[in-house]
């Protein structure tokens, strides 16, 4: 059975810190305030008629635990027969919570879904969560675990990936973030967040730098390297016997911000949607979800793209419009430069390393922002690719119908 996307929003990415303008909003507020403007956009009757609700979460601890989609409904006031799930597949966690409810649809399980994910990275800070193997040396090296960051370098020590290729991919991200929100690019779907007391707590991304002719990215010195000599460099070498040594050249630029934000979107079968008034926007044509290899980590959304893209009987150079995340700067280098792709048609409105990565919603804005590349690219399909740590990916191509 096929499955269609009727909606899709989500909020503008907040700085992930104590002073980031989302700050003091709370991840059910988020989430909250995107089911309003869904219902204000499709009706209140659309949005009730979804019998699932699936969420995307990385750290969920504290204002993100105790079940957050579950509570996010609550305090949305959707009904209390609306069965949900909250999710945690790394930073792929809001396209996996699509791909979930997809897969409930198409099974005939739901009707009518929602899905999507939520972060709020400046109230649950990035490995809150506290797992063993992030402080347990002798377990992360018979994992070959490292934090994520430290495994960027080593796929830009073993690609040879350098730092002027990584340069230009985080200068052209910010250069055309600013130019689309500039150009109003983001107003239809991005929904202004306020805090509790109605003031507007942020209606545009806020992570976006202008760094002029890229000449000060060259200045800025390797992130991860001091993280590396606390042991995790040989973790990686143990894991690596043949590599001389990792050479550490991601510079805090080279990483996505950590941010806040949501994003949310209403699928369901055409007849359901039809029923409800509502006119598809996209078709889910195929879902492709990876494992990869776990030591280098960043790889599987390769494999993950390659999957979707042969079920959906396409190849890359066929896909009008992708959205590919940029984990960290050596990956959308390693993506350019291995498939060769149409470079006009791949974050045409900028990406991760200039908007910010609030983790548990990446896949979720993804696919909320390829909805509209394919509109501005007049393109019939469109490809959105996600990758996490410890090798975990997935991709979606979309049909469009609008």
């Amino acid at each position: 059975m096929s499955v269609y996307i009727f909606d899709a929003v989500r909020t503008p990415r907040g700085k992930g810190r104590p002073d980031g303008s989302l700050a003091s909003v709370t991840p059910a507020r988020l989430v909250g305030q995107l089911v309003r403007a869904l219902e204000s956009r499709v009706g209140r009757d659309a949005v009730a008629a979804a019998e699932h609700f699936t969420l995307g979460c990385v750290t969920q601890t504290g204002v993100q635990g105790g079940h957050i989609a579950l509570s996010a409904r609550i305090q949305a006031g959707l009904p209390d027969d609306m069965a949900c799930l909250t999710i945690n597949n790394f930073c792929v966690s809001g396209l996996s919570a699509l791909a979930d409810a997809a897969r409930r649809v198409a099974s005939g399980q739901a009707d009518m879904a929602l899905a999507g994910g939520v972060e709020s990275m400046s109230q649950v800070a990035f490995l809150a969560d506290a797992a063993d193997f992030y402080t347990d040396m002798g377990l992360a090296r018979s994992m070959g675990w490292t934090p994520v960051g430290v495994a960027a370098d080593l796929l830009a020590t073993v690609e040879a990936i350098g730092r002027e290729e990584m340069d230009a991919w985080t200068l052209r991200s910010h250069r055309l973030a600013a130019k689309a929100w500039a150009d109003g690019f983001y107003a239809g779907r991005v929904v202004p967040v306020t805090r509790d007391d109605g003031a507007l707590a942020l209606d545009r991304d806020e992570n976006i730098r202008d760094f002029g002719d890229g000449s000060s990215l060259a200045r800025l010195g390797p992130v991860f390297a001091p993280m590396g000599a606390q042991g995790f460099d040989d973790i990686l070498m143990h894991s690596r016997p043949g590599l001389a040594g990792v050479e550490h050249r991601h510079s805090v630029a080279h990483c996505p911000p950590i941010a806040d934000g949501a994003s949310l979107l209403l699928i369901g079968t055409l007849e359901a949607g039809k029923a409800l008034g509502l006119e598809p926007v996209a078709r889910i044509r195929s879902i492709g979800e990876s494992a990869d290899d776990r030591v280098m980590q960043l790889t599987a959304g390769y494999a993950a793209m390659s999957r979707a893209l042969e079920r959906a009987g396409l190849a890359l150079k066929d896909v009008g419009a992708v959205e590919f995340m940029e984990a960290f700067a050596a990956v959308p280098v390693l993506f350019e430069r291995a498939f060769n792709p149409d470079m006009d048609r791949v974050n045409p409105n900028g990406g991760h390393l200039a908007m910010g990565h609030p983790m548990g919603a990446t896949g979720a804005i993804l696919t909320t922002t390829l909805i509209d590349d394919m509109v501005q690219l007049n393109a019939e399909t469109g490809l959105v690719v996600a990758t996490g740590g410890v090798g975990v990916g997935a991709a979606m191509v979309l049909e469009r119908t609008a």
